[in-house]
């Protein structure tokens, strides 16, 4: 039997696994947001680790703009032989991480990558089943292949279970 492992997921991209024992994992997300997304039939999970809210009609690293980055999340998911309707997600980061960000609305990049986020998700058709979203801390967002739990761990602090998406 062959060991699972940690897939990391780097900014801007979307990593998918069927494999039992792999866990994604997107490390140390500030303002950026890990959106997790799992067929529990198929026992399929991808994530994307978005860094923008929005493309603007910019083509290169659509995982890297909430707006291309959960369609790509979606399509990636369903040429690993899952299927939208079976997946449920859940999403974490979006932390203000800077002290200017609070008092610049316009650059509260965190913030607007939630709604970002959750706009896509909603003009999707998913359903987010949890979320941590925002504060001032960053966090580790993963998601295990097996079982479909979604753990956080916030810089500095526990490592918690946010969601089981199986």
């Amino acid at each position: 039997m062959t060991m699972g492992s940690t897939v990391a997921v780097g900014m801007s991209e979307v990593k998918v696994s069927a494999r039992a024992g792999d866990t994604l994992v997107a490390l140390g997300l500030g303002s950026c947001i890990g959106v997790c997304l799992y067929d529990r039939r198929a026992k399929v999970a991808a994530m994307v680790h978005v860094m923008l809210p929005e493309s603007n009609g910019r083509g290169q690293s659509p995982g890297k703009f909430a707006d291309t980055g959960v369609p790509l999340l979606v399509e990636t998911i369903e040429k690993a032989g899952g299927s939208k309707k079976d997946c449920l997600c859940a999403i974490g980061g979006g932390a203000e991480v800077f002290s200017f960000s609070s008092s610049t609305p316009g650059l509260a990049i965190g913030k607007r990558n939630g709604e970002a986020v959750k706009a896509a998700l909603k003009t999707a058709g998913l359903r987010i089943m949890a979320e941590d979203l925002g504060g001032n801390v960053g966090r580790t967002v993963s998601l295990d292949v097996a079982t479909g739990v979604v753990k956080v761990r916030p810089v500095g602090g526990q490592e918690r279970e946010l969601a089981k998406l199986g």
